[in-house]
């Protein structure tokens, strides 16, 4: 988008606040100048031409656009009136409807970033309010494009359900990616090098799945074609549960993001 507009992170302080900011900034999607971030007690070093504050009326005050980067169970004791602005929540659980009443506002925007937005590859859904217009929905998507990928989606139902899929971030990969070190040590590889091994592996898939578009069943399919090694250790995992004990971890996440909406 063309248009500049003034963005106030609230929680700008903390990580993924920070990420989106430096993310915004890197891809010009908003200028330093025109970025306003607060902080609880003492405040970052980094961005040093943005406009730093720990009074969060102050940024509201000042900005066209306010995004809540604060922890769900740190919400209830937020105070700050939009003032009809376009706020922009990343708190999971958190419902529009809510956010919309406690904030004075309409035009709200719930999105769920992940963890690699520090290095512009997290994936965002989001869903907007039906008083958000479409300027709004070209912010967010400048906002969260710059971070990686973004896609609004049909329903805050979405947002729960990808909360774990996708909010999780690099926490499932690494999950696996720790049980296949740990794997590797036990047998006896270096910790050093079952790392790099193990990181590889993670990283060269990713990038291969990104650039061919490619579909994780086809990739599993080729690999169990081939009746070898790698065959042997899907069919393995498999008999053992693995596509069940993944979908019940899901289903876990899906709960809590509704549970945290309801504290």
């Amino acid at each position: 988008m063309n248009a500049s507009f003034k963005l106030g992170i609230v929680g700008g302080a903390g990580w993924l606040g920070g990420a989106i900011a430096g993310a915004a900034l890197v891809a010009g999607a908003v200028r330093a100048q025109d970025l306003a971030l607060s902080y609880r007690s003492a405040r970052p070093d980094r961005l040093p031409d943005a406009f730093w504050t720990d009074d969060n009326k102050a940024l509201a005050d000042r900005c066209d656009v306010i995004m809540l980067s604060v922890r769900p169970q740190d919400w209830p004791s937020l105070n700050v009136d939009a003032k009809g602005k376009l706020v922009i929540s990343v708190m999971a659980g958190i419902r529009i409807a809510e956010i919309g009443e406690k904030h004075g506002t309409r035009r709200v925007v719930r999105t769920l970033p992940n963890a690699a937005a520090e290095v512009g590859k997290s994936y965002t859904p989001w869903i907007a309010s039906s008083d958000a217009t479409e300027v709004d929905r070209a912010i967010v998507r400048a906002i969260f494009d710059a971070c990686g990928v973004q896609d609004e989606v049909g329903s805050e139902r979405d947002i729960d359900y990808l909360t774990g899929l996708t909010g999780s971030g690099p926490a499932f990969p690494a999950l696996l990616a720790d049980a296949m070190m740990r794997d590797a040590v036990a047998f006896g590889l270096a910790p050093d090098v079952a790392r790099r091994a193990v990181n590889t592996v993670l990283t060269g898939t990713g990038r291969l799945l990104e650039r061919n578009d490619a579909s994780p069943a086809d990739t599993v399919e080729a690999f169990l074609g081939y009746r070898g090694t790698t065959a042997a250790a899907i069919e393995t995992m498999r008999e053992a549960g693995f596509d069940e004990a993944v979908a019940k971890g899901l289903a876990a996440a899906f709960l809590k993001s509704i549970a945290m909406g309801k504290a």
